[in-house]
């Protein structure tokens, strides 16, 4: 399906294209098309990149040195790095807690942590989920007791995506015990070197340990970090979560892997043949892409809707759950289509390109790319809890 554009997006769309090709480095794209980890310098690099250029937050207002771009615009920009294999810009400190400091912020937070977010001198995490608090959040046990001009914080978080690199965590602790779970919240900047902070590493399955534990001891927190009121921190996390949601439906990368996926079918073979003219195979290709773009045309009447200046409300949590699910069919059919090749897990060779492997580099990495995704669809809010917003709030059950 032929998707049309404005005049004015296709020439945004040629001009996002000549600056991927003039300054986007090689060895990051060539490290994300071959699904190998990035290190901390490789995002900062990126981001320093995009911050010269100007670009550095595609989602923020230019007051506070964002492009200002239009929602159809930012989807463009994601869609073309995604193609062109830029590394995504790191989320939890430019599109999770710079736009709740934004929003509730006091101006000196703003003038204090915007900028440096801006040009990747300082990384965030995030300090939401905890042992006993998932999809149930408001159950939270980390608290947070008033000390004169500090909180001294008590508790533990986890699955903390990149906390073994954060200058700073944006954290959900409980300063009110004994009211409503979601009204004894609130919401604190916590410097990640204050004493009292440990950060364990969790070894995912696919032998990647990108996520953490977090214990935090007698922690003293300024209270001038907390942001906005305190108890309503609750408010700020929902808003928090429907910024993190934005853009997950991930049409880009969707659009780039199945590009990955054809290229795979049309070289590995079965029966003498390309997979990809194996009927069975190619009906499972040719209904992913069928909801693919059909995913992409409801994405940008969202867009088109948010452009107009309505709010996302539940149609972000049908991109959620339909995008992810494509994504992790897409990454399951590589698997496949790489054959017994993908059964090795070497990671010596995943990471060292001179290592001794035989096969090609698409099966190196095809299991665990698989296993590494199957979190997609359970974080940004489960995709059983998005159901149950959709239900609510569309179908008044």
């Amino acid at each position: 399906m032929d998707i049309k554009f404005t005049a004015e997006e296709q020439a945004f769309r040629e001009e996002v294209r000549a600056f991927l090709k003039a300054k986007l480095p090689k060895d990051l794209s060539e490290k994300i098309r071959t699904h190998r980890q990035l290190t901390k310098d490789d995002i900062i690099r990126w981001q320093k990149i995009l911050y010269e250029q100007g670009w550095g937050a595609p989602g923020w207002p230019k007051q506070f040195g964002g492009t200002g771009w239009s929602p159809i615009q930012k989807a463009i920009f994601a869609e073309e790095c995604a193609l062109a294999h830029a590394p995504g810009q790191l989320p939890f400190g430019l599109s999770m807690v710079a736009p709740v400091i934004m929003a509730f912020g006091n101006d000196v937070q703003k003038e204090r942590f915007l900028p440096r977010i801006l040009s990747a001198d300082d990384w965030w995490c995030q300090g939401y989920s905890e042992p006993g608090a998932g999809s149930d959040l408001a159950s939270l046990k980390t608290r947070a007791e008033r000390d004169g001009d500090h909180y001294i914080v008590n508790g533990q978080k986890t699955w903390t995506t990149l906390g073994q690199h954060a200058d700073w965590m944006f954290c959900l602790v409980r300063t009110d015990p004994n009211v409503k779970k979601q009204e004894g919240i609130s919401f604190l900047l916590i410097d990640m070197k204050t004493p009292g902070i440990t950060v364990r590493p969790i070894q995912l399955l696919d032998g990647s340990r990108e996520v953490n534990e977090v214990f935090l001891e007698n922690v003293r927190v300024p209270v001038e970090n907390l942001v906005g009121e305190e108890n309503k921190g609750w408010t700020y996390a929902k808003f928090l979560l429907g910024h993190e949601r934005s853009g997950i439906a991930g049409v880009g990368t969707n659009k780039a892997e199945l590009r990955r996926l054809k290229e795979i079918a049309s070289t590995e073979m079965k029966n003498g043949r390309p997979l990809i003219e194996d009927p069975a195979f190619r009906a499972r290709v040719a209904r992913l892409e069928i909801e693919l773009e059909a995913l992409e045309m409801t994405d940008l009447r969202v867009l088109a809707a948010v452009q107009q200046g309505t709010s996302p409300g539940p149609e972000a949590s049908m991109l959620k759950i339909k995008g992810t699910e494509i994504r992790q069919e897409l990454y399951n059919l590589i698997r496949q289509a790489s054959g017994p090749q993908a059964l090795a897990y070497q990671p010596e060779a995943i990471e060292d390109p001179e290592a001794d492997y035989i096969g090609p580099e698409y099966a190196l990495t095809a299991a665990p790319v698989y296993f590494n995704n199957r979190k997609i669809t359970i974080y940004g809010g489960s995709n059983e809890i998005q159901k149950n917003i959709i239900s609510k709030m569309i179908l008044g059950l």
